[in-house]
């Protein structure tokens, strides 16, 4: 949707779409994507617990927190998107500084709490491998519900700033998008504008490190398992038998490889597509 030949400060109140060219197949493509991987990663996981007739574990029940808080993302911001496109206007044009303020919100909102939640499943992980006792003892699916309820009320109140004073909105090319204003140029509040885009894109990078230290604590701990109860059973037991034990454990801890290798995928095409932004 950007064209990178257009400054930005040309786009901030300009009533049109600029550069527009054409239909939007890649807003198209995206939105299809977003909404058909959502819908079965929901399906998935419903068939799933009926398979196992059991009760959503905390991990499963943050993954479909995570999947319900991307697919509502993606069916808010996309409509108008596509209007602008097919009115060839653009989102100020279309519904003034009300709707690029809501967009931006929107925007922010849709990235800050879906990063909460993916810290979230990365510290269950960590609390699950790396200290069984006290995620056994503390950590139930009523903590889960607590924490994506507590993760929306903070991403609410965190993203609603702008409209205290703390931050402001404004539109970027090619004119179908608002997000938080990051230079402030003009701006009599320029120091509050720029100090709420420091904040949101500082604790954006701070959560994006902490997955990557609690994944990294994950695998790290999953291979001192498998090498400890190896190390245990070499001098009593043959070859063949460390073979089958070898496989046997890789047998035992399969759903948490499960849902190491679920979270590094997710973790992975998010900083890819959040860092750069950050």
């Amino acid at each position: 949707m950007n064209n990178s030949f257009v400054p930005n400060t040309s786009c901030h109140n300009t009533p049109s779409i600029i550069g527009y060219s054409g239909k939007p197949t890649t807003s198209i493509i995206m939105f299809l994507a977003a909404v058909g991987g959502n819908l079965l990663a929901l399906f998935i996981l419903g068939v799933h617990q009926k398979e196992h007739h059991s009760r959503s574990s905390v991990f499963c029940i943050l993954v479909t927190g995570l999947a319900l808080t991307d697919l509502l993302g993606t069916c808010l911001l996309s409509p108008p998107v596509f209007m602008c496109y097919a009115q060839d206007t653009s989102l100020i044009s279309l519904g003034g500084d009300r709707l690029c303020n809501l967009f931006g919100f929107a925007v922010s909102f849709f990235g800050l709490a879906p990063t909460l939640i993916l810290c979230a499943m990365a510290l269950e992980r960590c609390l699950a491998i790396s200290h069984p006792y006290f995620y056994a003892v503390h950590i139930r699916r009523s903590f889960a519900k607590f924490t994506l309820f507590f993760i929306y009320l903070f991403s609410l109140a965190f993203c609603l700033l702008p409209y205290g004073g703390y931050g402001k909105f404004r539109q970027y090319c090619p004119g179908t998008w608002c997000f938080m204003d990051m230079d402030a140029t003009g701006d009599d509040r320029a120091n509050l504008v720029l100090a709420f885009s420091l904040s949101y894109s500082s604790l954006m990078a701070l959560l994006i490190f902490i997955v990557f230290v609690c994944n990294g604590s994950v695998i790290v701990s999953l291979c001192q398992m498998h090498r400890n109860h190896m190390v245990r059973r070499s001098s009593v037991v043959s070859v063949a038998r460390k073979k089958r034990l070898s496989l046997a454990w890789f047998g035992r801890g399969e759903e948490e490889m499960d849902h190491l290798v679920l979270l590094a995928l997710i973790t992975v095409i998010f900083v890819v597509c959040s860092l750069p932004l950050t």
